[in-house]
């Protein structure tokens, strides 16, 4: 058995050759692209944090579960304070999501700096990386980390079946903030459902058109 794959019973969705190769050489051509062209963001980002946050790194890189239960190291922008994972039992019971995942809208551990990343989704730009490296593709499920992905439900594990992505239908929705993890779950279903080229491009024009929107209030 390979340590890094969690055991995750489930049917997986086949894609075919020609969907698997185009889908792949986009992620790679459009990630290298833009790690290339946003690399003075990169490091302008990373001063912020180090002014704002200087006892924490910049990366915040975290355990997720991919394609086919593989396990992977995701890799964002730090927008909480230094070691605020031991601060999460704590702020469970304010939890506002149902299921397996922990969300709270105004989390006491976001820094400053952090707060504004996330407001502009500028802390996911590092997941380039991953997708550049195979790990994700630019559109796909969102990973979740390896308790929740242990606490989904059996038919839920169908969204395992392709490379987690750094948008999807859910994070192109302008309330995605109200979604519940069920309807979540079926977003993500719908996805995997409808998956080709077409429904690619239009949620990744929805998503941009919804940041521009964010950062123009």
């Amino acid at each position: 058995m390979n340590e890094n794959c969690l055991t995750l019973e489930f049917q997986p969705i086949k894609f075919s050759f020609l969907y698997r190769f185009v889908k792949r050489l986009v992620d790679i051509v459009i990630s290298t692209i833009a790690l290339i062209v946003l690399s003075p963001l990169f490091l302008l980002i990373a001063i912020l944090i180090k002014i704002d946050s200087p006892d924490g790194p910049v990366f915040f890189i975290q355990e997720r579960v991919g394609l086919n239960g593989r396990r992977f190291k995701l890799i964002k922008f730090r927008t909480m304070i230094p070691d605020a994972d031991k601060m999460k039992e704590q702020l469970m019971k304010y939890n506002e999501m149902d299921g397996p995942v922990f969300k709270i809208t105004n989390d006491p551990r976001i820094t400053r700096v952090g707060r504004v990343l996330r407001k502009l989704n500028l802390d996911e730009l590092p997941q380039l990386i991953n997708v550049l490296k195979g790990e994700m593709s630019l559109v796909g499920p969102r990973p979740l980390e390896t308790r929740e992905a242990l606490g989904c439900e059996f038919e839920h594990h169908i969204r395992h079946s392709v490379k987690p992505g750094l948008t999807c239908i859910w994070q192109a929705t302008h309330n995605r903030n109200d979604v519940g993890y069920s309807e979540w779950m079926r977003m993500d279903y719908e996805y995997i459902i409808k998956k080709n080229f077409l429904l690619d491009v239009i949620l990744i024009f929805k998503t941009l058109v919804l940041i521009f929107k964010l950062n123009g209030r």
